[in-house]
């Protein structure tokens, strides 16, 4: 009954949504245009079935999974979508290919993956995945620079960003690994006098997270994907461990990486210049901060109106990748920016609250640490936009343009969804057993 209730709720959720995405779509036409554009029927019949088929696929696959979770993923993904059509066309038959591909890779989780509990036994298998996949974009041939950035392979026609997928299999080790090291990492026994950390020769993982966190900013250069593997580890570390010592030791070697290179490269000190002070050089390096700026500022309370923007037009360089969310605080104002920021609260609070209803330690902390990728990797690039934190190229998830983000978080999603359909199984098996021994008493 309560599985029913919760994929009715699902369904509802999915069509409003639809129904908003369908609203958005037609108002950024008008407002370009002043005209309906032709293919609102295709595009409203596209997004519905898509996510009715993701639905469909919970309903069968994971019928006791939390309903908001899908519903507002998808909303993140429409609204995402209608901006990208109205900046870039070309780019939007592209983005909707990747939204399908990314369904397809959600049902092909829920699949695959029918026990959470058994990706612990391919935690090294996992490790191994994950350094190969950040180090890809280092080899001579295939890897690829974007905007300074080298976190792109090309082959062939497909681009893609191995450390999305990264992500996810770096979440699945730290998980195992610490379930099974947890006792001893969180016995504080060093310094003597007043220990507040375990034995040195048990803190091997920290310096593999940082040295892979070095290896990205250093080589790769990209702070924002260093930023966000490190602050996995460590937050997974602290759950595990309860030690707040952690948190301290692990941000201050993440800081002391961060000034070093700050010291011995350029690009490093250019981000960090471009951030103190876009205004140094305003026709170059500080330019798009700065554009970033006035589209937010020139928002306004309620938005110039979807389609009624000018930053989007050629003023705004990356609109669609970096900057989509500056695009969308020009059109639709504060109210636009808090209701996308409140949808991610929403994503991220439910991920939190499957974590808390987990039962195995490794469910728990899987749990947790796909919510914080998720939710580190929109504050990284919210923080970015609004000047809190150096700009990083990472994505803003199910809103910016991107196949490679897009399948990687649907995958995550699907995880979520099948750690929680997961708990609420054995949650409703033990109330079974207790119904039938007190009526067996």
């Amino acid at each position: 009954m309560i599985e029913r209730l919760r994929r009715n709720a699902e369904l509802s959720l999915l069509l409003m949504g639809a129904a908003v995405v369908g609203a958005a779509y037609a108002l950024a036409s008008l407002g370009s245009t002043a005209s309906l554009p032709a293919n609102i029927g295709p595009f409203l019949g596209l997004i519905l079935g898509l996510f009715v088929i993701a639905h469909l696929a919970v309903r069968r696959l994971a019928p006791g999974a939390d309903g908001t979770l899908l519903p507002v993923a998808g909303l993140l993904n429409g609204i995402g979508y209608v901006f990208i059509a109205r900046l870039e066309e070309d780019l939007a038959g592209l983005q909707a290919l990747w939204t399908g591909v990314g369904i397809a890779a959600f049902i092909i989780t829920l699949v695959v993956v029918r026990r959470p509990r058994d990706l612990e036994r391919y935690r090294y298998l996992a490790l191994f995945g994950g350094v190969i996949l950040i180090m890809m974009p280092l080899l001579p041939v295939v890897g690829l620079s974007v905007n300074g950035a080298r976190i792109w392979i090309n082959i062939g026609p497909i681009n893609f960003q191995p450390g999305e997928f990264a992500k996810l299999a770096l979440a699945v080790f730290f998980a195992a690994y610490l379930v099974e090291k947890r006792e001893l990492l969180a016995l504080a026994s060093w310094p003597k006098r007043r220990p507040f950390l375990p034995d040195p020769k048990h803190l091997g993982p920290v310096l593999v997270a940082w040295g892979i966190s070095v290896v990205v900013i250093v080589a790769e250069r990209d702070l924002g994907t260093a930023l966000l593997f490190f602050a996995l580890f460590i937050v997974l570390l602290w759950v595990a461990t309860g030690r707040v010592g952690y948190l301290i030791v692990g941000f201050g070697l993440f800081g002391l990486a961060s000034f070093v290179s700050w010291t011995l490269f350029s690009h490093v000190q250019d981000r960090v210049t471009n951030w103190l002070n876009p205004w140094d050089d305003p026709q170059d390096t500080g330019y798009q901060i700065i554009q970033g700026w006035y589209a937010l500022a020139d928002g306004g309370i309620g938005g110039r109106g979807l389609g009624l923007g000018i930053s989007g037009d050629g003023r705004l360089p990356e609109a669609q990748n970096d900057f989509i969310f500056a695009v969308i605080g020009e059109e639709l104002g504060l109210l636009g920016t808090t209701a996308v920021i409140v949808a991610f609260l929403l994503l991220i609070g439910s991920g939190l609250r499957i974590a808390t209803h987990q039962e195995g330690s490794f469910e728990k902390l899987l749990a947790t640490g796909l919510t914080t990728l998720l939710g580190v990797q929109a504050f990284i690039i919210l923080a970015g936009v609004a000047r809190v934190l150096p700009l990083t190229g990472v994505a803003l998830p199910f809103v910016s343009y991107g196949g490679s983000s897009l399948l990687a978080n649907y995958v995550l999603l699907a995880l979520l969804v099948r750690l929680s359909d997961d708990s609420n199984r054995r949650r409703q098996r033990k109330v079974s057993r207790s119904g039938a021994a007190v009526g067996v008493g």
